[in-house]
């Protein structure tokens, strides 16, 4: 799986088990580690952050309109 495919994974898992679609990057960033991802927590943050993100400047080669922050440090997916 890619480092996006993981991040799209975890969200789908923290909706259901929160019944809420909005989470920090920290939730997501543990929830990602915690599946067992061998993505550096890096990676994974500059994901959420930037290469998913529909918002972030495009600063990157691919980026996806997967995320959306909706506050600081605040995302869901689209």
């Amino acid at each position: 799986m890619t480092c996006r495919d993981e991040v799209l994974a975890a969200f789908e898992r923290l909706e259901r088990r929160h019944r809420r679609k909005v989470f920090d990057l920290s939730e997501v960033l543990q929830e990602v580690q915690a599946s067992g991802s061998t993505y550096r927590e890096s990676t994974i943050r500059t994901h959420v952050t930037s290469r998913m993100c529909v918002e972030a400047p495009d600063h990157h080669g691919t980026t996806y309109a997967d995320l959306e922050r909706v506050d600081r440090g605040r995302y869901r997916r689209r």
